[in-house]
């Protein structure tokens, strides 16, 4: 039987949105971002605020976020060098807050409170899982796809059962779901939560304005909501900032970067967390 393709823009897409990943979701990368969420900073200004890396460890992480065109260093003199957020960071900080409100409704709540920012960190692992990005375009445009069939698409160059690992690790993640063996694949609620995420990093990546995710192809249609399978992160590192929540509702994200350094961390009911399960 044929294969229909995916909107011919479709690779570009998951292409954009999977560098998109790749800049931010390295260890410390959020948390340098909100860092330099206000005025440009001297370097040693800046390393105060991030106080828990370890020597040596800010400069490449800026050099990195320099490169990936989010950071802008400038020289004033040679004595005085300061970095802040390229016009790029500023657009793409909104997207913060959505990541913490999809992971409030769909991550499984934790033992203690956790910071946002631990939150957008945890969502972001599940997100740039090996091939995550292009399982989740085909499940989202197809609904209902055989194993066999979803590996000639993502990867059809390869041996159609190598797309059985990837797939496992996103059923254990909470983002797929199937009947077991042999039977078909699906974005479980949790899954198809993850669009209004999704589809605003795509606009981002396209540089056009983050409402454009209302517009999106695939990522734009959204579903009836069922049951979310639970998710449970692991124990993280210091949280020395907190996203307050934002829902989307079509407005701006109600936070401003005044706030990023200021707001506490909502409180959350505790759980008693079943025993193994995905951790990161």
């Amino acid at each position: 039987m044929a294969i229909t393709a995916l909107p011919p823009d479709a690779d570009a897409d998951i292409a954009r949105v999977t560098e998109v990943l790749a800049m931010i979701t390295p260890r410390w990368n959020v948390r340098i971002l909100l860092a330099l969420s206000g005025p440009p900073l001297r370097y040693s200004e800046l390393a105060a605020k991030v106080s828990w890396l370890q020597n040596g460890q800010l400069h490449p992480k800026l050099k990195a976020l320099c490169d990936a065109g989010l950071v802008e260093r400038t020289e004033h003199t040679a004595r005085h060098v300061t970095y802040g957020h390229t016009e790029r960071a500023t657009a793409l900080l909104p997207i913060l807050p959505m990541i913490v409100t999809w992971a409030e409704e769909h991550l499984e709540k934790a033992e203690r409170p956790l910071a946002a920012i631990e939150q957008i960190e945890d969502s972001l692992t599940l997100l740039t899982r090996r091939h995550a990005a292009a399982i989740l375009w085909v499940l989202k445009s197809r609904e209902e796809v055989s194993g066999r069939v979803l590996a000639r698409i993502v990867m059809p160059s390869s041996d159609w059962t190598n797309i059985y690992p990837p797939l496992r690790q996103l059923v254990a993640d909470g983002l797929v779901d199937t009947e077991g063996n042999g039977q078909p694949y699906r974005l479980s609620a949790a899954g198809d939560g993850l669009g209004p995420v999704l589809g605003t990093l795509s606009a981002w990546a396209a540089g056009q304005p983050l409402d454009q995710a209302a517009r999106h192809p695939v990522w734009g249609q959204l579903r009836a909501k069922s049951a979310a399978r639970p998710w449970v992160s692991s124990p993280s590192w210091p949280a020395p900032a907190a996203l307050p929540p934002a829902r989307t509702t079509g407005a701006g994200p109600a936070w401003h970067s005044r706030d990023l350094f200021s707001h506490a961390a909502t409180s959350r009911p505790t759980a008693v967390l079943p025993m193994g399960g995905p951790r990161r």
